[in-house]
């Protein structure tokens, strides 16, 4: 089914999910995880309440009981699994995506995620199979739990800073209100709320904060009550884009250098994990900081596998994905506890969060470009070869080639022919020769 994507389920309600194939979804879920208690949690789009009433009912239906967060976001769902000791669980959500979305997002125990390679294609081969079967004889139980004081707990332990700052905050109408609020009650905070209020129609903007037009709001709020910095979530509260006091953007991969460093302080010589997109900036500051630094492959399935083969304290995309390890052996990602992290930086730094930044903005990034290709593996394999000399090349994720003054990589999209550039320069002047050098290439190879 297309709806089974790389790292989660989501599709166009009601022409690709309805409520059938949401019964589906959680009786196959149930079976594979072939746990007894799984918890689940749902956002606000409308047609939420009943696609995770039928998911409820599929997996009760497998003979699994469900614990119900009602509405959540997914680092409480995460929470959840890990503080309750479950054999998994479910967030229903579209996370980031328009409002005639859904989809589900699912784990293991501990909140071990569920992707493609790691049960999504076993859940899918299985929805039909247990559509068809008779209901188990002893049916599961549903109870309604609250985990927002634990979970508010959690968030609040990743920094002792409580900086009494003005702060701007876009929930943009998601669920990271739910789980902030609880959070905001024990910080002595002056805060411009925006969008608190969650409604799954997404009526201000898009619940994007990657798209900078998602985060005009913002930096207007923060401009405007002269606030210390701005912070906009994505709808699922596992994604937070910062701005500082000036209501200017602040790349992924410079917050996570700069919390990075925070979280070395309270965790000496530990490992961090940065998405292989990233700047140079980041294992640099890092290691400035008596800590390990080790590239990662993109998405937050294998940041997670990796975190917990390796022991890494912490971890960043440039996506805005930012995780942590937590007590009960819970890896996460958790823009709530994020946003707790950076006040930890500037109780510490007694600074503004642009003279922070500053230093670290050595670098000039391409950003990600995307191009269609006929090919993707064929452009790869030419585009190697054309780079014999290079310092280092890696294929953890697609193709990395780093020279002295410059770095490149290109990734393969997971659902189409398309490849993702990033590129990283010491210089402007380098960083747009060599970009436009390899955007024709990969065009002149691709087409």
């Amino acid at each position: 089914m297309p709806i089974f994507k790389a790292y989660d389920i989501r599709g166009i309600v009601p022409g690709e999910l309805n409520s059938e194939i949401a019964y589906g979804v959680g009786r196959a879920t149930a079976r594979f995880i072939a746990t007894d208690r799984l918890v689940v949690g749902r956002d606000a789009r409308s047609h939420s309440p009943e696609i995770c009433s039928a998911l409820i009912r599929g997996i009760t239906d497998e003979g699994v009981s469900v614990i119900d967060l009602g509405l959540a976001a997914t680092p409480m769902v995460y929470f959840g699994v890990a503080d309750l000791g479950v054999g998994g669980g479910v967030m229903v959500t579209a996370s980031h995506n328009p409002a005639e979305y859904n989809g589900f997002k699912i784990c293991r125990e501990k909140a071990i995620p569920v992707g493609e390679a790691t049960g999504l294609k076993e859940i899918e081969a299985l929805v039909a199979e247990c559509m068809a079967a008779a209901p188990a004889a002893q049916r599961g139980s549903v109870e309604e739990h609250d985990v927002r004081v634990g979970y508010a707990k959690q968030a609040l332990s990743v920094g002792a800073g409580r900086l009494p700052a003005k702060v701007a905050i876009d929930c943009g109408n998601g669920m990271a209100s739910v789980a902030l609020e609880p959070v905001l009650e024990q910080l002595a905070l002056t805060v411009e709320p925006l969008y608190f209020e969650p409604d799954g129609t997404f009526p201000n903007h898009e619940a994007d904060p990657l798209k900078l037009e998602n985060l005009a709001d913002v930096s207007e709020a923060v401009r405007r009550v002269g606030a210390d910095f701005g912070v906009a979530f994505d709808g699922d509260a596992d994604r937070a884009i910062f701005v500082d006091e000036e209501g200017r953007p602040i790349a992924s991969d410079l917050m996570t250098a700069v919390m990075a460093r925070r979280q070395l302080a309270h965790q000496p010589g530990g490992l961090v994990l940065y998405d292989l997109r990233s700047s140079r900036v980041v294992a640099e500051e890092v290691e400035t900081a008596g800590g390990r630094a080790e590239m990662c492959r993109v998405g937050h399935s294998f940041v997670k596998a990796q975190m917990r083969e390796s022991g890494a304290i912490f971890a960043g995309e440039l996506s805005g994905h930012t995780y942590f390890r937590f007590p009960n052996d819970l890896l996460a990602d958790d823009a709530i506890a994020a946003f707790v992290a950076l006040l930890d930086v500037l109780a510490v730094e007694k600074r503004p969060l642009s003279e922070i930044i500053a230093p670290l903005r050595r670098y000039h990034a391409s950003g990600e470009i995307n191009r269609r290709v006929r090919d993707t593996v064929a452009v790869l394999e030419a585009m190697e070869k054309e780079h014999p000399d290079a310092a280092t090349v890696s294929k953890l994720d697609g193709l990395l080639v780093g020279y002295a003054d410059w770095w490149f990589n290109l990734r393969p999209s997971n659902t189409e022919p398309v490849l993702r550039l990033n590129l990283e320069a010491n210089s402007e002047a380098k960083m747009v020769e060599e970009r436009d050098r390899i955007l024709g290439r990969v065009e002149e190879i691709g087409a």
